[in-house]
């Protein structure tokens, strides 16, 4: 009977252990009963107050003054929307003989004025928490390279290497949990010089890194190559187009020529008919043969 004794108390124990619920403000936060059923009833409260129940027989549900607008059951669960720093503390649920405990901590990292910095510009890390125990637990940054901070940070002239994840670590009834931020550095914007700037002014802008990317008029590099290569393909597109309609108009011209016959005629189609014929040339070789003289014919005596 006393091993029953103790292994009843044994469960008890370990149905009453509860989960740490981390959430942020303004966010929903569910709590689990861990049942399914509640054939005897359902009832979960926050401290001593009531938020909802059940009753078993008749399902009929009843709601509490504490959260009355933003509490929901989802089953056996219960859910709270827009969390504020006065949710801290133990929620109960009891159903069916059972009852199981939750604890709500409510943490807030942040970043000012935003996660996205720029190089040499301030920023400012906070982290809180709310409805720790002991109360004053110890709440710290870990930077990036694993240094640690106090729960707020100020960046000041922020440099490439504070970029990354940082961790706002804290205790809770002897375990730890963290929460992660992510902050992102990006290149100095240009700033105008002022027109009497002071020697504090001309410490930080010394002492500010320079820009990665060279900037000429308000435009990086690449900018300025991909401007120069559009204005040379534009030229070449030019020249390609004049001589184009140059050889187009010579082609046309000669088309013209050719139709309305004004063609000029060659050196050898010229007409030779008004030219007198040249006189044939006497063959050579033989010479002409003399004629005979003529045979003397007799007087006649009258």
């Amino acid at each position: 009977m006393k091993t029953i004794g103790w292994f009843g108390l044994v469960l008890g124990a370990l149905s009453a252990a509860g989960d740490v619920i981390l959430t942020k403000p303004g966010q929903s936060a569910t709590f689990k009963c861990g049942l399914d059923t509640n054939n005897r009833g359902l009832v979960w409260n926050y401290g001593n107050d009531q938020v909802i129940s059940v009753d078993g027989r008749s399902g009929v549900t009843h709601r509490g003054t504490k959260f009355n607008k933003r509490s929901v059951l989802r089953g056996t669960s219960l859910v709270v929307s827009g969390v504020t720093e006065e949710d801290v503390g133990k929620y109960f649920c009891m159903a069916d003989g059972r009852s199981k405990e939750h604890t709500l901590l409510v943490v807030s990292v942040s970043v000012s004025p935003s996660s996205e910095l720029q190089l040499g510009t301030d920023a400012t890390l906070q982290c809180w928490v709310k409805g720790l125990n002991p109360p004053d637990s110890p709440v710290q940054w870990n930077r990036p390279d694993g240094r640690s901070e106090s729960e707020t940070v100020q960046l000041k002239s922020v440099a490439r290497s504070d970029a990354g994840n940082w961790e706002c670590t804290f205790s809770h009834d002897g375990k730890k949990y963290s929460e992660s931020l992510e902050i992102k550095v990006q290149g100095a914007v240009p700033v105008t010089a002022a027109p009497s700037p002071s020697p504090s002014s001309k410490a930080v802008s010394i002492a500010q890194p320079p820009a990665t990317d060279a900037v000429l008029l308000g435009l990086s590099w690449w900018v300025w190559v991909a401007i120069g290569v559009g204005g040379l393909v534009m030229v070449l597109l030019m020249v390609f187009v004049i001589v184009l309609y140059k050889r187009i108009k010579r082609r046309k011209r000669k088309f013209l020529n050719k139709k309305n016959g004004r063609q000029p005629l060659k050196p050898k189609t010229y007409c030779q008919c008004d030219r007198p014929a040249a006189a044939a040339k006497p063959q050579q070789g033989r010479r002409k043969a003399k004629p005979s003289a003529l045979p003397l014919q007799p007087l006649l005596m009258a």
